[in-house]
């Protein structure tokens, strides 16, 4: 199953920009509902239920949400095929701020499992994960630590996953991916100085002089959630340290020409005799992309997560 782009995404910025701003996904949850936190917090869940046995837990990226039109194409794919389908939003990434000074960050697997253990308590004999960019880190992350997992779970996706972080941030933060950085680094910065307003704890004293990705998550994301600095935040939640442990079958999908990913975040090596992670690398599809136009309305990534899991 070869991925083949239309004709007039003719390199990977716009295999990447164009599904982002311009692709209309015909599907709405049916629900959003609040579920809480150990530490009495909250997540939002977006979900749709037909009453079936099999659940798809989806994952989104930086700066994400479940209203983005790649969530929404994945679940209305599941959904159509007799799966119900939970689509979670992070700590910040909500409706609302939630209430504990902590965010989100690439390796926030706590609040994944919250999320996998609110569809344990739906009574689905069979939960699978689908995770995309951050969201596919945090996955495989959750699937290679050690801690208890249910023998519910049963497949995991992982699409266009930032598997070393470190290396992965260097490349988002060069010239050639200013306009994609840029805009990150802004919707982050923002939320800090919304949730400053509302709560102590958040200094945002010069907060104007941060210019990188590193230097935020140095500043606000790794003190923020226990970690020394961005490197340590960065060598303790690359998923490309976890990725040996997984036990459930996991197909990991990268482009090669994904202007986000470093070199370092294609495991080739660490999959090459893996029992149950396969890797697939299409040449084309940049970023979270993989359009195709079709009478089906599925984009080439969906109908590969469906062949997949089911």
């Amino acid at each position: 199953m070869v991925y083949k782009p239309p004709f007039f995404l003719f390199n990977k910025h716009l295999e990447t920009i164009y599904p982002s701003l311009l692709r209309k996904v015909n599907f709405t949850f049916q629900q959003t509902e609040r579920i809480t936190t150990p530490d009495n917090d909250w997540l939002e869940v977006s979900s749709s239920s037909q009453s079936s046995d099999k659940v798809v837990i989806i994952s989104h990226g930086l700066e994400g949400s479940s209203d983005r039109p790649y969530i929404r194409g994945m679940a209305k794919a599941f959904f159509e095929k007799g799966f119900d389908v939970m689509a979670w939003n992070y700590r910040g990434c909500a409706s609302e701020m939630n209430k504990q000074l902590r965010f989100y960050h690439s390796g926030a697997t706590d609040d994944l499992d919250v999320v996998i253990n609110h569809a344990i308590q739906s009574k689905y004999n069979s939960i699978n994960l689908i995770g995309f960019s951050l969201g596919g880190n945090i996955t495989l992350k959750y699937l290679g630590e050690d801690r208890n997992r249910s023998e519910l779970l049963k497949k995991a996706v992982a699409i266009s996953v930032p598997m070393e972080l470190k290396t992965g941030c260097e490349k988002l933060s060069t010239p050639a991916n200013k306009i994609y950085h840029d805009r990150f680094l802004k919707s982050l910065k923002n939320k800090i100085i919304a949730k400053s307003k509302l709560m102590e704890g958040l200094d945002i004293n010069g907060i104007e002089s941060i210019t990188t990705l590193k230097d935020f998550d140095d500043r606000y994301t790794a003190p923020l959630h226990g970690f020394s600095d961005a490197y340590d935040y960065y060598n303790q939640c690359s998923s490309v340290h976890y990725v040996h442990n997984i036990q459930i079958p996991t197909l990991i999908l990268t482009a090669l020409n994904d202007p986000f990913l470093s070199r370092e975040c294609y495991p080739f090596d660490q999959v090459k005799n893996h029992r149950t992670v396969v890797l697939e690398t299409p040449e084309r599809g940049g970023h979270v992309g993989f359009a195709q136009l079709n009478n089906t309305g599925l984009y080439w990534s969906e109908q590969r997560a469906l062949d997949f899991i089911r």
